[in-house]
């Protein structure tokens, strides 16, 4: 493992987004996704996640929905360097803002008018249900996790995957594998989630077969490694099936070399 190569432009935040780096054990892997985790872990990097800022963390997190990292990590920049305001909780500035003036501040996030909605309304929530973002943090670090979760999901706004990341990058939970589009491609792909699972149900699959410790470094390295090899439209495999770190553990559903074409993995299903 490399001293920290993770990207600063991601939504744990790279070495300075919380968390520290760990070292696992070496051993036989009991399941083909936890070995792809392990390999994952040594192609980039392993760590444990946790000590974000919750409130902050679900600002940033619904700043990515539906937009690259590198699009929604200056929108994050701006919003916090306007409502961020000493000795004034974050919650209660952006629930005080100007709804126009916020879609400004976030505009190169993409669809800025909805999400600054939904911030908003967020904030607003979070007064409301807690009193502060003080507290929802503590809600979030403290509370059971479950609680937590299905707490979040009753947010508009706040999907699995933005609920998990919470509970991930700001709780330091183990066992929480949150799905994005990468995620959720990359596993299909593979042949380890079934072709046709919707996000939760590669969740699913994944948090019963990787490791709790493994979790969240399994999530981010495959990002990285949705990225850099196993990209939605020309994956590394379809020019050489050796491009790939993860050929041997590979069934390439959906990618066909030799017809030089890809598919959703659920296509595949006759």
């Amino acid at each position: 493992m490399s001293d920290d190569p993770e990207p600063a432009v991601n939504i744990s935040g790279g070495a300075d987004g919380g968390g520290i780096a760990a070292e696992f054990d070496p051993a036989t892997a009991d399941t083909r996704a936890e070995a792809v985790v392990d390999r994952l872990g040594e192609l980039y990097w392993q760590k444990t996640y946790g000590g974000q800022d919750a409130f902050t963390c679900l600002v940033r997190t619904i700043l990515s929905q539906n937009t690259s990292d590198k699009a929604s990590q200056p929108a994050h920049d701006a919003l916090i360097a306007r409502y961020d305001v000493s000795e004034v909780d974050l919650a209660a500035s952006i629930a005080a803002a100007e709804q126009s003036e916020l879609a400004e501040t976030i505009s190169s996030a993409g669809l800025y008018n909805q999400k600054s909605e939904i911030l908003i309304a967020t904030a607003e929530w979070v007064l409301e249900e807690l009193g502060s973002a003080a507290e929802f943090d503590a809600f979030v670090k403290d509370e059971d996790p479950e609680t937590v979760r299905r707490t979040l999901l009753e947010v508009r706004g706040v999907g699995p995957k933005t609920a998990d990341c919470v509970l991930l990058f700001a709780g330091g939970r183990g066992g929480v594998f949150p799905v994005d589009t990468h995620v959720h491609r990359i596993y299909r792909r593979l042949g380890i989630a079934p072709p046709d699972a919707d996000h939760e149900a590669v969740r699913a699959v994944l948090e019963r077969d990787v490791p709790a410790a493994k979790c969240g470094f399994g999530h981010t390295a495959t990002i990285q490694f949705g990225r850099e090899y196993c990209t939605a439209r020309k994956p590394a495999c379809l020019d050489d099936p050796e491009a790939c770190p993860m050929a041997d553990l590979c069934d390439q559903v959906g990618v066909y070399p030799d017809a030089g074409e890809v598919v959703d993995p659920a296509e595949t299903i006759e």
